[in-house]
């Protein structure tokens, strides 16, 4: 019996502990995470996102601090834990991470950007740090008006799932000659079709036969469940 007691002390003690830590970080909205910032004196605000990235466009005093470079945990113990921390990436994944490590780290309030850096975009038009020189809407539109199936990939150098795939769809693009057509389409360089298109989170790969969409997922496809939507060799 005294057993019993002791356990369940301990599940509500943490119990309240990880509710404690949930409360310490916070994803919110574009629109929220700009008035949350500049209600914040001296605010302290994060692009997690890689440099070439961040100098292709980021928000207005951003430090850049890599997530997936080797200096991250280094460069944030620089920080002031007590204050609040905003973080943000291109479309919210890499952020989340990041939120989740500055909670664990001690800091305590973090407020994440839902959608990231493409809805940041998408909500300032005109705040853009670069012109965006990649494809328009008009040449995409001719491109997948080809009277052969065409494969757009979406991708970025930072993605996992991108990496995955790249190998095999190098491959594929010689054994598919003649028959079928794919294109990978850098997301950072082209941020204005990716945004006009609606698309969020990479990968993203389409099929259209004939100018029209016949298939389209979201995140990491294998070769298999590719060479399925497209004519046989």
């Amino acid at each position: 019996m005294k057993t019993l007691k002791i356990l369940g002390i301990l599940t509500i003690a943490l119990f309240i502990s990880n509710c404690s830590k949930g409360q310490n970080m916070e994803t919110v909205s574009v629109s929220d995470f700009e008035s949350k910032l500049k209600a914040t004196e001296n605010a302290q605000l994060l692009d997690v996102r890689t440099t070439g990235e961040y100098t292709q466009g980021h928000l207005d005093n951003a430090k850049n601090i890599d997530w997936n470079g080797d200096s991250f945990e280094t460069e944030v113990q620089k920080l002031d834990k007590s204050k609040p921390v905003f973080v943000y990436c291109l479309v919210g994944g890499r952020s989340n991470k990041a939120a989740i490590k500055l909670t664990k780290m001690g800091f305590k309030t973090v407020y994440n950007m839902d959608g990231g850096y493409m809805k940041w975009s998408e909500a300032h038009p005109n705040t853009e740090k670069k012109a965006d020189s990649g494809m328009n809407k008009t040449d995409y539109e001719k491109l997948i008006a080809s009277d052969k199936v065409v494969v757009i990939d979406f991708y970025a150098e930072w993605c996992g799932p991108c990496k995955k795939m790249g190998p095999y769809l190098a491959k594929m693009e010689k054994e598919y000659e003649g028959k079928a057509k794919i294109v990978r389409v850098d997301a950072d360089k082209n941020k204005a079709l990716f945004n006009g298109l609606g698309y969020q989170e990479l990968p993203v790969v389409i099929v259209f036969k004939d100018g029209k969409e016949v298939w389209k997922k979201n995140g990491f496809v294998s070769e298999a469940e590719l060479k399925a939507q497209l004519p046989k060799k």
